[in-house]
């Protein structure tokens, strides 16, 4: 281990999983990855405690390869929103549960770091454009398919944030009127036809109203453990079934992508997720969609493509909004 090297702990704290690693200050490999389920039911300050857990043992690993607190600079958080940035504060989180709470301070005042705080879905994105499939990007947009749909833009390696740090929700931009119901209490947002859990539902849903499948043979016929990625597996086996499900989902995100691309004309939509596995069976319809609802030459400038860091991108995200703060620059 290069002993002179800066390093950054980034956290990614997710609806379903916590994450932690310390990132290498000038870019690379993130070192000691940790992951905890989340458990967000047992409240934010059950959350923070693990998380400051995680990172205590992340740099107690660094130090037993020979690493030394003295050269990690800070940390990065990202957390669900939406949030103030300046105040460290999570204002309310629909797939956590919680309201006005000081998720930064606390982390950091347990673990006697320097912290910034982001969304986590821009840390993602920013992580995608530092590291992974949006290096060299002017115009990036990311979305994030896990327990919600994130979203994230990055303009000439910044993150654009709005004047009230909300900027990049696409998850809640309305695709459907009278849609389905989503957790943040509108009808239609993206998030409730294009989330991981939501893609499940939906698939569970025709199941259960005698849709023939290869899923419940996935899994054994538990439905309630029927996921994202389990559909996946299963469009790329050719079941029937789980590539309808594919297919009605990349409606529903090439709406969305098509609404972002005739709006800012990014050169890259990043995508993340447990559903890209599906590979083809996702971008190719997807890609059908977004030509016929947007417009040509936004299409013909813009390229889709699949996360390159997953699992990872969000913690060395959430370290580049730390760096950007104290140094100015990646």
């Amino acid at each position: 281990m290069d002993l002179p090297e800066r390093w950054i702990v980034g956290v990614d704290i997710g609806g379903t999983n916590l994450v932690v690693g310390l990132v290498p200050a000038r870019g690379g490999n993130p070192f000691g990855l940790r992951t905890q389920r989340t458990l967000s039911a047992e409240g934010p300050e059950a959350v923070v405690a693990r998380v400051v857990d995680m990172v205590v043992g992340v740099l107690a690993d660094f130090e037993a390869e020979g690493g030394s607190k003295g050269v990690v600079d800070g940390l990065g958080i990202g957390c669900p929103g939406p949030l103030d940035r300046t105040s460290g504060v999570v204002v309310t989180t629909p797939n956590l549960g919680w309201t006005r709470f000081p998720v930064r301070d606390r982390i950091a005042e347990a673990v006697d770091l320097p912290a910034a705080l982001d969304n986590d879905a821009n840390c993602a994105v920013l992580g995608e454009w530092w590291q992974g499939a949006g290096k060299g990007s002017r115009v990036l947009v990311g979305l994030t398919l896990g327990t919600g749909v994130g979203g994230g833009i990055v303009i000439d390696g910044r993150i654009f944030h709005g004047v009230g740090d909300v900027a990049g929700e696409i998850g809640h931009m309305t695709v459907d009127l009278d849609g389905r119901p989503c957790k943040c209490g509108n009808l239609g947002c993206l998030e409730a036809y294009a989330s991981g859990p939501n893609i499940a539902a939906r698939a569970v849903e025709g199941l259960e109203f005698g849709a023939s499948s290869i899923l419940p043979d996935l899994v054994e016929g538990m439905l309630s453990d029927v996921t994202a990625e389990t559909i996946s597996r299963a469009a790329v086996q050719g079941d029937a079934y789980a590539l309808s499900v594919m297919r009605e989902t990349a409606e529903y995100l090439g709406a969305g992508i098509a609404n972002v691309m005739n709006l800012l004309n990014p050169d890259t939509v990043v995508i993340a997720g447990g559903v890209t596995q599906a590979g083809e069976h996702l971008f190719a319809p997807l890609q059908e969609v977004v030509r016929k609802r947007a417009f040509a030459s936004a299409v013909d400038r813009c390229r889709i493509v699949p996360a390159a860091l997953p699992g990872t991108a969000g913690v060395v995200g959430a370290a580049a909004v730390f760096k950007q703060q104290d140094t100015g620059g990646l």
